[in-house]
């Protein structure tokens, strides 16, 4: 991130992507959210609207290839650092405990890291992450406390999950140039689901699955930020096409309030478009990974937003690296992944262009 924000806030109780880069017009604010005043100053009214630029990206871990990455935090993410702190607020999906304690829950796959990871993070200019995923208790209670507990001591925003329902719901907030972010997190994946949710008194990760609380999460936010974005884990893995529960939900968040949803989940590439001024990105894939997975393909996303909308927008694609580092790439290896998320474009139900 630009070292222009403001102090940041934690809040704990309570085709159409692929290179892409032209500016489409939106309203200005959304119905229900704050609004400028209704008799401005002459020096308001003179005033150029605050642009933001956001980066987006996948899902990251560190564990196999990727966690003798940890051994220098500082360069973890390798030279894609330079284009996630370039934007004016980076998040993505951390997809792992961060512990060395709990049990292995009864499934297949089990991610953990040491506490180095929130270094590596914060090195890579990436700002918050979701941990709002499949993996967040793949150790447990245990686990997922340790990890609340290791990003408090390294004063590292992580929203999604919590120690009971009202802090899995609640929004992570923060002031960019001015303009107040509502970042909230919620899972789909209904591996384990019902353990793993959380209750008035027992840690876990916001689901998607309740809706009405889902629901009342991001009405909650709208009503103290100026822009409001939904961070799903959800999808087929493999599939390149939404789902329609992806799709219900994503309307339920868009009716609700939401400005942006972005998802990460399917281990592929997903791609974009509108839900009337709601933009929503379908599925980022793989970002820092320790294996191929259903693909190799990744990239950031980036969005210009002004005065609460979405203007502009890019897919930048990269590839997960051998490193498991993800890396730009360009040519015939850059064509081919924008060709594929055209084809992927004719199934999202999307619109081209806000409404």
């Amino acid at each position: 991130m630009r070292r222009t924000r403001a102090a940041l806030v934690l809040v704990a109780a309570g085709a159409l992507v692929a290179g892409c880069g032209a500016e489409v017009e939106g309203p200005r604010w959304r119905s229900g959210g704050p609004s400028p005043s209704a008799s401005p100053t002459p020096s308001a009214t003179a005033a150029a609207p605050v642009e933001l630029t956001l980066a987006f990206a996948g899902d990251v871990h560190f564990t196999g290839r990727t966690l003798g990455l940890l051994d220098e935090p500082s360069s973890a993410f390798g030279k894609i650092s330079s284009t996630l702190s370039d934007a004016d607020l980076t998040v993505v999906n951390l997809e792992t405990a961060v512990t060395s304690r709990g049990t292995p829950e009864p499934k297949r796959f089990h991610f953990r890291a040491p506490e180095t990871a929130f270094d590596a993070l914060r090195a890579a200019g990436i700002d918050a992450a979701s941990v709002a995923n499949n993996h967040a208790l793949d150790y447990g209670r245990v686990g997922l406390l340790d990890t609340l507990t290791a990003a408090t001591e390294a004063e590292y925003p992580i929203f999604g999950a919590g120690r009971n329902t009202d802090e899995a719901y609640a929004p992570w907030v923060t002031t960019v140039k001015g303009v107040r972010i509502a970042l909230l997190g919620m899972s789909q994946v209904g591996e384990l689901a019902g353990s793993w949710k959380p209750t008035a008194s027992r840690p876990g990760v916001a689901m998607a699955f309740d809706g009405a609380r889902a629901s009342a999460a991001v009405k909650a936010a709208r009503a103290q930020a100026d822009l409001v974005i939904v961070f799903m884990h959800w999808g087929v893995e493999g599939s390149s096409c939404p789902s329609g529960q992806m799709k219900t939900f994503a309307q339920r968040m868009a009716r609700d309030g939401a400005d942006i949803v972005v998802g990460t989940h399917a281990h592929t590439l997903l791609t974009d478009g509108w839900l009337d001024s709601t933009y929503v990105h379908y599925g980022l894939g793989n970002f820092l990974w320790y294996g191929n997975s259903h693909s190799t393909d990744s990239g950031v996303l980036r969005l210009t937003v002004r005065s609460g909308a979405v203007v502009g927008r890019k897919f930048l694609p990269a590839t997960v690296s051998g490193t498991g580092q993800p890396v730009l790439v360009s040519g015939t290896a850059k064509k081919r992944i924008e060709d594929k998320l055209r084809v992927a474009a004719r199934c999202t139900g999307l619109g081209t262009a806000p409404s």
